[in-house]
């Protein structure tokens, strides 16, 4: 009996486990969940698998969980896989995590591949699916002896349209603090029109372009990360145009956008007082000294906001002007806009979460030199607050590579991303069983 270890076991796990627990008699798996509350994952997952109590900071017990395991997929904060990584290397596990690959696992590869590991990474939404669909479009691009000329991509964790009742069209179904700090992770980077553009942190959310999916209405799109890279991982070398990007309802950047310019969004301090401070205070702390002027009349002052923009009613309704304590006794502007936000953002036990998808393929018949256009949309919708859509675009693909890795469908060694064929066919493939399918248009912008 081969034993899968899932480490973490959080908003995005449920999906994972329950595919892998379907699958478990048949392949004879042993699923093992290790998180640092096991009881609190019990209520979430109930009594499918083995739970165990697992801190990835506790070396002796961890690497005794990992020696145990077949394979070891993933689930922490993406700071943590890195840790994962390093036990399964000393233990000499295969890795799956659904998180990007960073300096510090890119530098583990040789090891990786001297020992014969497969380390997969960015198995999930986005990075994942992304990756896995936009591949297969370029790959028969190419293969039909088109030339490419743009890719952009862009991708959302939003709230489905039967549950949006609030102001902002959003509510949290992934990890709060990556909503906060999103923009953060550094100058973002791309190509537009054979020309390199960048923008700095404090103008990504003014930077943005709508949106039109058939069936959900109009989206509003900011760039995302350095999206240059992606020319070496996709092999796109001389593309005029490549561009990545998130998705939200529009109105949802220009009003995050106060957050970012009042610094809000800092999480480099900790705050002083914080433990007296009212949600009013907090917002007045980033706000110029005026003995008559309201808080909430300096903010609009200082953010130029007019008293008719629909911010206000996104800012008051999030109450941040109200005069309730902010309950932490310590924390970064960017923790305490945290704790704000999950009070306000929150899922009801009704609510379902709904995940977006969209790719613009621009390309060029090299005989006829007519351009053409094609759109590819994902829609997926969650099923409750569990069984959430993010749950099921993060948890499945990871899932599914997992019975390709341990029925031996994929034998590689070494670090990878999901961007080969004979990964991303048979995902992309079983995928389309749980309802994860794209549709897709084809336009001509010579028209």
């Amino acid at each position: 009996m081969k034993q899968i270890l899932i480490i973490g076991a959080g908003r995005s796990s449920s999906k994972l486990i329950n595919y892998l627990h379907q699958h478990a008699a048949k392949y004879r798996w042993e699923i093992v969940v290790g998180d640092l509350n096991p009881e609190a994952a019990k209520s979430r997952i109930g009594n499918k698998v083995k739970l165990i109590a697992f801190d990835i900071n506790q070396e002796e017990e961890s690497s005794q969980a990992i020696r145990q395991a077949e394979l070891v997929i993933s689930m922490l904060p993406a700071k943590f896989h890195i840790l994962v990584a390093r036990h399964c290397i000393r233990e000499n596990k295969n890795l799956l995590t659904p998180s990007y690959v960073k300096d510090d696992m890119k530098l583990l590869e040789p090891e990786i591949k001297k020992k014969g590991l497969f380390f997969l990474n960015e198995m999930g939404l986005d990075p994942g699916i992304d990756h896995m669909s936009a591949m297969k479009e370029i790959d028969a691009i190419k293969a039909s002896g088109l030339e490419l000329l743009g890719f952009e991509s862009f991708t959302g964790g939003l709230i489905a349209p039967e549950s949006d009742d609030n102001p902002w069209h959003y509510k949290l179904t992934w990890n709060p603090r990556n909503v906060v700090l999103a923009g953060q992770e550094g100058t973002v980077k791309f190509i537009q029109e054979g020309k390199y553009k960048y923008i700095p942190y404090n103008r990504v959310f003014r930077r943005t372009e709508l949106i039109e999916i058939e069936g959900y209405g109009t989206f509003e799109g900011y760039a995302n990360r350095d999206s240059l890279k992606y020319i070496d991982r996709y092999k796109l070398h001389g593309i005029p145009t490549i561009y990545r990007g998130t998705l939200r309802r529009p109105g949802f950047c220009r009003a995050w956008n106060v957050f970012v310019q009042l610094g809000m969004t800092d999480d480099s301090y900790e705050m002083n007082d914080l433990k007296n401070m009212t949600r009013r205070d907090f917002t007045n702390s980033f706000l110029y000294y005026h003995p008559t002027d309201s808080i909430d009349l300096k903010l609009f002052h200082d953010q130029n906001i007019p008293q008719d923009s629909d911010i206000i009613g996104k800012l008051k309704w999030l109450g941040i002007f109200d005069n309730t304590p902010i309950g932490l006794e310590r924390g970064t502007p960017a923790q305490v806009l945290e704790h704000i936000l999950k009070d306000k953002w929150q899922l009801s036990p009704t609510d379902k979460d709904m995940t977006v998808m969209w790719h613009k393929f621009t390309y060029r018949d090299k005989t006829t030199k007519h351009l053409l256009e094609k759109h590819l949309s994902l829609v997926v919708i969650g099923d409750d607050p569990v069984n959430t859509a993010m749950s099921k675009t993060v948890g499945l693909p990871l899932g599914i590579a997992a019975k390709l890795i341990l029925t031996g469908k994929i034998k590689r060694s070494g670090l990878f991303i999901p961007t080969l064929p004979e990964i991303y066919e048979p995902v992309l493939k079983e995928l389309e069983n749980y309802g994860i399918k794209f549709k897709q248009t084809i336009a001509s912008p010579d028209n």
